[in-house]
């Protein structure tokens, strides 16, 4: 896929897990002088996307911190919430309800996690090259090792769209056989998650 043909590109964030193993609060936790999730939308709306798509669930505090995190980027217009009705589902409802919300338009889209703070903006800038067509899923890989976000063709949303549970959508990356690119980069942070209050210390003193 060339350059000019991103532009038809979306990004989903998926925000809307309510953090059990963290303690509660988690997207809301400091990080870097702002809310946790403010790192994972600031790559989002770095990445070659026409918007953002933000999977929230009923917590206002989370609400707060992406309607805030987007007004200080000045990319408040290209930020759109979409609440899940029951993000106790799981990933999979979050991000079935995302992609759902979708326009008809779209030719791919990038799956962000909100509780990824570290990804280099570069790293979507290069999946979005190596997206091939329809068909094609992209992930990153660092020492070998496959990270996120990934960035999935159009031909890929009514799978995604009948998401259950809480997989996510890892088992339709492994299914993909030879439409996945793997692209390597030397970005530690596409395996960077915080799913307890120790991640966020060691995200924070950068290890």
């Amino acid at each position: 896929m060339t350059q000019s043909d991103t532009t038809s590109l979306e990004a989903i964030v998926l925000a809307a897990g309510r953090g059990v193993r963290f303690g509660g609060g988690k997207l809301v936790a400091p990080f870097n002088g702002a809310p946790l999730v403010a790192s994972a939308l600031l790559t989002a709306f770095l990445a070659p996307v026409r918007r953002v798509f933000v999977a929230i669930g009923p917590d206002p505090a989370v609400r707060k911190a992406v309607e805030t995190t987007a007004t200080r980027l000045v990319a408040s217009e290209r930020l759109v919430l979409v609440s899940v009705e029951h993000p106790e589902e799981g990933v999979g409802a979050s991000l079935r309800t995302a992609v759902q919300a979708l326009p008809d338009d779209a030719t791919g889209a990038f799956v962000f996690l909100g509780d990824m703070p570290a990804i280099d903006p570069a790293t979507p800038r290069r999946l979005a090259r190596a997206l091939s067509g329809p068909e094609g899923v992209v992930a990153p890989t660092f020492l070998g090792r496959r990270g996120h976000p990934v960035l999935f063709g159009v031909a890929w949303f009514p799978a995604l769209s009948a998401l259950s549970g809480d997989e996510g959508a890892r088992a339709l990356v492994e299914s993909a056989g030879a439409r996945l690119a793997r692209i390597p980069v030397e970005d530690p942070g596409i395996h960077l998650d915080v799913d307890r209050p120790e991640d966020l210390a060691r995200a924070i003193e950068g290890r």
